[in-house]
């Protein structure tokens, strides 16, 4: 890829319509100050003072995030949320960057998911993070949710270029994509070839079927069982082929600071950018999704939408302590970059 075809597909990224369906997350960042620290009368122990709050849209929230930045046209959250401030927080934020959120139903009886993320102010690194907490649904969600979470996408998908699946919840049947979402995907997936759907689980990609597959390298070998631990071992090639048989569809591997390997027409390794410095990778796939389903509803091929995908993670691993995003006039010069690198 050179400048002017890179170009050539950014300038279509307005014109890309994309619906997210998943699981949408509130990413709570509470900045604790070290030195406002007070001592409880009543425990004696730290009262740990904060100073500021900043939310913004996590898990397929954080696709979201990066497709707006990257300048996508339309955009459709669909998924559903608790009736709580964390579900206002989460449809404030979602609204900020351009989002539509008809789709995103409020459940009286469940939580809004949440990510709580505590870090000192004093010490901007990854050292500053303090543990998380994390606010999950962990009981089954009722049919008719997954019912009217498809019923959405079906009447949005005239007018789409792409959907976008974030399956974010280990637990089973607890989340957005449950059986019955994944088949009836499948569906409107199959009825619609020449659009782009792409899903991304961490624990049930096996299970999805005549849509583009991303997956790590761990779950690609883990899904499989094989052995190997880089994508050109024998077990992980084994992997990826065996995935692509069962999707029906393209598969993309993302193998960190190695690239991203794709699936058609043959098994193929898109290097990625090499960086210098201190990284965070805390959202670098869901950016990597973004980049590379905008490509694909622009005309990319697989391997420049993966190396679309690499060019936009490099810039987003390297905002640290924060869900990075990249915007559209940083790509040429990482593109740049790549190119020297080669």
């Amino acid at each position: 890829m050179d400048a002017e075809r890179l170009q050539q597909l950014v300038r279509r990224f307005p014109g890309c319509r994309v619906a997210v369906l998943g699981d949408f997350f509130l990413d709570k960042y509470l900045d604790v100050d070290p030195g406002l620290a007070e001592v409880s009368l009543e425990t004696g122990k730290a009262a740990h003072q904060v100073a500021s709050i900043r939310c913004s849209p996590g898990a397929a929230g954080t696709v979201v995030n990066n497709l707006a930045a990257l300048g996508a046209g339309e955009i459709h959250a669909v998924g559903f949320t608790g009736d709580d401030g964390e579900g206002y927080e989460l449809r404030r934020a979602l609204r900020a960057l351009g989002c539509e959120a008809a789709g995103l139903i409020s459940l009286p009886d469940r939580f809004t998911p949440t990510y709580l993320k505590p870090r000192d102010t004093r010490n901007p690194g990854l050292a500053g993070e303090h543990e998380r907490y994390d606010t999950k649904n962990r009981m089954p969600t009722p049919p008719d949710v997954g019912d009217r979470l498809l019923a959405h996408v079906e009447r949005l998908l005239p007018g789409l270029d792409a959907v976008v699946v974030a399956d974010q919840v280990d637990e089973a049947e607890c989340g957005a994509v449950t059986a019955r979402v994944r088949d009836g995907l499948a569906r409107l997936a199959g009825s619609q070839p020449h659009k782009v759907f792409w899903a991304d689980s961490r624990r049930r990609i096996g299970q999805f079927r005549n849509v583009i597959a991303k997956v790590t390298v761990a779950e690609a070998i883990g899904w499989l069982g094989a052995s190997g631990s880089r994508p050109w071992d024998q077990g992980a090639a084994g992997a990826l082929l065996a995935l692509r048989h069962r999707t029906g569809k393209p598969v993309f591997v993302t193998a960190g600071a190695e690239g991203i390997w794709v699936s058609d027409p043959e098994p193929a390794l898109v290097p990625a950018v090499r960086v210098d410095g201190a990284i965070d990778p805390t959202g670098a796939g869901d950016s990597a999704t973004s980049g590379a389903v905008l490509a694909l509803a622009a005309g990319a091929t697989l391997r420049e939408a993966a190396l679309v995908a690499n060019l936009v993670a490099s810039i987003t691993i390297q905002q640290l302590a924060t869900t990075g995003t990249a915007s559209p006039s940083q790509l040429g010069p990482r593109l740049e970059m790549w190119r020297g690198q080669r």
